[in-house]
Parts: structure tokens; C-alpha cells; sequence
């Protein structure tokens, strides 16, 4: 092979894939939030809100926007490896990739809903490095410049944690914090609310840090969720 052809090679293995957003029709409550989302000055977006209310799924929407916009900025997933059930099912197999790839899902997912289905946009965009994961136990020393950071189950985070993975936040970056009050699975320890209500007023508004919070009437996921959330919650 030429050194012309292995050059042009290893520009395009670099060169970002092209993001294509699929139209989906969004809430005045939704609409609200990307503008939030979008909008530069605004460095970190609490949002809270029950199960099936789109919290994950409207951040990874943004943050597939600012993608779109910003070929040089890339996706962090940050979650920790709390389990949700009574019972934990032990160590798992493989290195760290591999232990924390089951946690991938809640991401893959909305990837999968939110690109076209007909190319592999979101297999490339793992591939070449722009969608990345990493355990909340990992972020020490993080500096995190240029990326747009998804914090997802937040409510599992410690207070401690929430301020490690807050103080990790460098220049030109976005943190979505996404957790929901009632689905804490660290026995009383969780952060999240605390955090939550300590930076929602004025002062921190004008700071870039917003709290925006989703209701019963904003699940999405299906009917009998929304009946099941209500019951519990009463």
C-alpha cells in the first residue's frame, strides 16, 4: 500500500462520523429542557423525575445535539455499579471494560432509539472513541475538557461522589446529572436530593447550574407505569 493510501487511511479511521438525530416529537416540557441542554452557558443540568419521565433519553438527546454541532466534543457515561436488586449477583468475569459493560445498557438503548436504524452511527461513534462509559468509583484526577458527561441513576451516587464527579468538570464541558428521588439503592446514603435542592435557586442559575425537574404526568414509557408510580407514590 502506497504511503499516499495509508495516509488517507488513517485521516479517515480519525475523521468523526456524521450524526443523524432522528425527528422525534417532543413535549413543551421536553422542548424546554434541550433548550437548557443546548445552551453553552449552562455547565451542569440536574434533572429529576420518576421512572419512564425521559430523563436519560432527553440528556443523550442534547448531548447527541451538541455532538452534532461539535465534532471535537465527546460522550461520557458515568454510572455507578450499584445494583438494583435485594440480591447482587457477585463479582463479574473480564477486566473493567468488560465488568462494567452491563451498565452500558441504559445508554445503548437510547442510542438505538435516537439514531437512524439502517447504519451503525452508534457502533462507530463507540468504535472511534467519541461515546465512552466509566464507573463513578474511577473519576479522581479526571479533567474533563471538551466532553458533554451524563451521570445517570444519580440517586445511587453518594453525596461525596456527586462532588467528585461535579469538581471533574473542566473548560468547554457539559455535566447532565439524572436521578430520581425514590429508587435509591445505597440504603439512606444517597446525595442526590440534597445536591439537587442545594443548587436549585438564582445564585447558581446564574453560575450555569440548572435544576429542572419531570412529573407523574411527563412518564412516557407506558400507561401502566404511570398508574404503578402514582400508586406507590400515594
Amino acid at each position: 500500500m502506497s504511503k499516499k493510501k495509508v495516509n488517507d487511511l488513517e485521516v479517515g479511521q480519525l475523521t468523526p462520523p456524521k450524526i443523524n438525530i432522528k425527528n422525534i416529537g417532543l413535549t413543551e416540557k421536553q422542548k424546554s429542557l434541550v433548550r437548557l441542554g443546548i445552551d453553552d452557558e449552562n455547565k451542569i443540568i440536574f434533572i429529576s423525575g420518576p421512572a419512564g419521565s425521559t430523563k436519560t433519553f432527553m440528556a443523550v438527546y442534547c448531548a447527541l445535539k451538541k455532538l452534532k454541532r461539535n465534532e471535537s466534543m465527546d460522550l461520557l457515561y458515568v454510572r455507578t455499579v450499584i445494583e438494583s436488586a435485594e440480591k447482587g449477583m457477585g463479582a463479574l468475569p473480564g477486566d473493567i471494560a468488560e465488568k462494567f459493560n452491563p451498565y452500558m445498557a441504559p445508554l445503548e438503548d437510547k442510542l438505538r432509539e435516537l439514531l437512524p436504524a439502517n447504519n451503525n452511527l452508534a457502533t462507530d461513534l463507540v468504535r472511534k472513541g467519541r461515546v465512552q462509559s466509566i464507573p463513578v468509583n474511577f473519576l479522581r484526577g479526571a479533567n474533563w475538557i471538551n466532553k458533554i458527561v451524563i451521570a445517570d441513576e444519580a440517586q445511587n451516587f453518594t453525596f461525596k461522589e456527586l462532588t467528585t464527579l461535579m469538581t471533574r468538570l473542566g473548560e468547554g464541558s457539559q455535566l447532565f446529572i439524572c436521578g430520581d428521588y425514590t429508587q435509591s439503592d445505597i440504603n439512606g446514603k444517597s446525595g442526590f436530593s440534597e445536591m439537587f435542592k442545594l443548587f436549585d435557586d438564582t445564585e447558581s442559575e446564574k453560575n450555569g447550574i440548572r435544576c429542572f425537574s419531570f412529573g407523574l404526568a411527563d412518564i412516557k414509557r407506558s400507561k401502566i407505569l404511570s398508574y404503578i408510580i402514582k400508586k406507590i407514590s400515594s
